[in-house]
């Protein structure tokens, strides 16, 4: 006998797997020097990733008190756990970064003017949540239609070089 709820049934994300992208990213920037970096997360966000639950559209990294931290990613809160254990799901969260890296990074934001944006959340090879950040600096308007035009043009070419085949 059934009972009238549906459970839903979510796959699981392996190592190696994106969780989160962030594809307009590289329409509004020019992304020059990426970094992997660790993500300090508590229990019910690293089940909730698991999940393929997560999103870094509005995310934005900044340094706090002399460290790297993104704040603004939404992690959803994990629903099999008890409401005690949950987290908040916009919290800021601290980047796991080398010295020498944290460094490059609040040098060029505060002398160059770069932005540092978050490009994609995923696991890496051991199971480890990581979250790869570029260096970038913003586009102006006739850059992105710059872009857009080579996008379409890229496209056209392919279509035309099926099509000859």
């Amino acid at each position: 006998m059934t009972s009238g709820k549906s459970k839903k049934k979510h796959a699981l994300i392996s190592t190696s797997q994106t969780v989160a992208d962030n594809r307009q990213a590289g329409y509004e920037y020019t992304l020059e020097d990426r970094f992997d970096a660790g993500i300090m997360l508590v229990g019910t966000e690293v089940k909730s990733l698991r999940h393929g639950q997560g999103s870094i559209k509005e995310a934005y990294v900044g340094p706090k008190s002399g460290e790297i931290w993104i704040f603004n990613a939404n992690i959803p809160e994990y629903q099999q756990a008890s409401q005690y254990l949950q987290h908040d799901p916009k919290r800021p969260r601290k980047l796991l970064l080398r010295r020498r890296e944290i460094h490059k990074l609040l040098g060029a934001v505060t002398r160059e003017g770069y932005t540092i944006i978050p490009t994609k959340l995923y696991f890496d090879a051991r199971g480890m949540a990581k979250i790869e950040i570029a260096l970038a600096k913003g586009k102006k308007l006739h850059d992105k239609r710059a872009t857009e035009k080579e996008r379409d043009w890229n496209k056209q070419k392919g279509r035309l070089l099926r099509e000859k085949n």
